[in-house]
């Protein structure tokens, strides 16, 4: 984190396990996680899950549900369809888990999502509604992807590095455009993004850092990067306009890895993130630092819980995303 950011971030509010019922965070997953016939099968069982997809399609005044459902993939997996749609999915699983499980967000010692997913988190706390959540994520989607000519831009996996290796690869190659570290996932799990030409440099050296893999992603564009800046300028614009409320429990931003509790802070940090790194390692660890012995994910895939086993190894793990999570859940 810039000196000047950690200088401007309040003192980080020391919580106490016995303050909470459980010392349990929830999670919220990023984009990768997507897939078609995503919260179909909580559609088919639960009301108050089909009532979330309902708002978020009057939102952005089109069908999504049936895309999710339906598909094609190319479609649901294009930026401005994914992160909408992962949300969604996400929030229909906290609102059934609430009516359900009797869960209330507000007992959680913590919420955090994985890019977009800050968003989800934030949603769930009752920070942002549930139809705003929808269009900033549209808008941020669209601004994304327009930052960067298609083609121009390009993100790549190193694992079985750390972020010393990675950084020692980055500034080991030649050529024209900016390669940054865009998501700190796990140890031995560096996201590097960028100009499409040093991205593939710096793949082209990484294991001589200790790279075991170093592999492109398939996506459209280099997110958390300074190429994003015009979104990040957009998002500016957008959640300026936009009505956040303190959540009803404690975010752990993704550019700090701290809480952030007050409106104004997370309105700027939500901007900070569409260039900068996701801190998920130092988020996670902070967050176990704590006494938060429980993570759930909540929505599509377990991407995150398999990230979460790497870093704290002692920490119980749920999944939540199906009709059949959500008995485990309540058994549990």
């Amino acid at each position: 984190m810039p000196l000047a950011l950690a200088e401007a971030m309040p003192a980080p509010l020391i919580l106490q396990r016995e303050d909470f019922d459980m010392a349990r965070a929830f999670i919220f997953p990023g984009q990768g996680s997507q897939s078609v016939g995503m919260g179909a099968a909580l559609a088919d069982a639960f009301p108050v899950a089909r009532e979330v997809f309902q708002e978020v399609d009057d939102a952005l005044g089109e069908k999504l549900s049936k895309l999710m459902r339906d598909g094609p993939i190319e479609e649901l997996t294009l930026t401005a369809n994914t992160q909408p749609a992962l949300m969604a999915h996400s929030i229909a699983v906290m609102r059934v888990l609430e009516k359900e499980a009797g869960v209330d967000i507000s007992n959680a010692m913590f919420v955090a999502g994985h890019s977009l997913g800050e968003y989800s988190a934030l949603c769930a706390a009752r920070s942002i509604s549930l139809s705003d959540t929808a269009k900033l994520l549209r808008i941020r989607g669209e601004a994304m992807q327009a930052a960067v000519p298609v083609g121009k831009g390009a993100m790549a996996a190193l694992i079985g590095v750390d972020l010393e290796g990675a950084q020692k690869a980055i500034d080991a190659t030649k050529g024209e455009g900016v390669c940054e570290i865009a998501n700190d996932n796990a140890p031995g799990q560096v996201v590097i993004s960028g100009a499409k030409e040093r991205v593939e440099a710096v793949c082209a050296c990484a294991k001589e850092f200790g790279a075991k893999i170093a592999k492109l992603l398939p996506v459209s564009a280099p997110f958390h990067s300074s190429l994003m800046q015009p979104a990040a300028e957009r998002m500016a614009e957008a959640l300026g306009n936009a009505e956040i409320k303190a959540p009803a429990t404690t975010l752990v931003a993704n550019v700090t890895a701290m809480e952030c509790v007050t409106p104004d802070d997370i309105r700027d940090l939500l901007v900070k993130q569409v260039t900068g790194r996701v801190r998920w390692t130092e988020s996670v660890s902070y967050m176990a630092g704590q006494g938060c012995d429980t993570f759930v994910e909540v929505g599509s895939g377990k991407v995150l819980s398999g990230l979460v086993k790497r870093i704290t190894k002692d920490a119980a793990i749920m999944n939540v995303g199906e009709p059949g999570d959500i008995d485990a859940f309540v058994k549990a």
